[in-house]
Order: C-alpha cells, then sequence, then structure tokens
C-alpha cells in the first residue's frame, strides 16, 4: 500500500512539473525557408512573400486574442493569428516570438498572416 501511495505521488509530481516549460507551439509549422527576417525587410516584401521574424509581442486584439503586434529592432508590424487558428489571449506581453506566415495588405501598410508561432 505505501508503495503504491508513493508511486501516485510521483506520478502527480511529474505531471504538475513536466507541463512547466517556457517554450511552447501554438499552430504547426509550416515550411517556409526565407531570407526575410526583419519586420523593415517585410515592410517592402512584395506581397504573398513567405517570411519568418522573430521580435516580442508588445500589442494584442484585447477581446479575442487574434490578432498581435511584434517588435525586433527594425519596427513593429501586425500579425493576423485567426487564420492561423490560434490566439494569444494568455500569452502575456513582452513575450519573445518567432512568426511564420506571408506577407499580406493592411490598408496601407503590410502585415503578416501567420501560419504558425512560437514563443
Amino acid at each position: 500500500m505505501k508503495f503504491i501511495t508513493s508511486l501516485l505521488i510521483l506520478m502527480l509530481s511529474a505531471a504538475c512539473f513536466g507541463g512547466c516549460t517556457q517554450h511552447q507551439e501554438i499552430a504547426r509549422p509550416a515550411t517556409i525557408e526565407t531570407g526575410i527576417s526583419s519586420i523593415a525587410a517585410i515592410q517592402k516584401a512584395k506581397l504573398s512573400t513567405p517570411v519568418m521574424v522573430r521580435g516580442t509581442m508588445v500589442e494584442k486584439c484585447p477581446v479575442a486574442g487574434c490578432w498581435f503586434k511584434i517588435h525586433d529592432a527594425t519596427g513593429t508590424i501586425k500579425v493576423d493569428a485567426k487564420a492561423a487558428g490560434f490566439t494569444v489571449t494568455e500569452v502575456p506581453l513582452q513575450t519573445e516570438f518567432t512568426v511564420r506566415g506571408k506577407v499580406v495588405p493592411n490598408g496601407a501598410e503590410k502585415m503578416i498572416q501567420a501560419t504558425s508561432a512560437d514563443y
């Protein structure tokens, strides 16, 4: 009986601590190989160009988390997460992200339509 109790405590501890990781993938990554890795370059890229960029989330949709803005040393850009099927409602601001997607119009500017993101 003592063995079973010890085993249950060990299993519960492993389950609790095993789920505590920093890195999470919030959508399956698409295979995108690209040289575009800065927000400044994305702003100059043609529409539908595949991109991958790393930056810090500085703003997000306050209601549904369906979009967010990331910032790197070259600028800030909006990311549409809805098309990829994920939201960032539970992700805190100032979180580092790697976003994969394609360049799409956003009024007179451009944004990233995400296919996946890691943080």
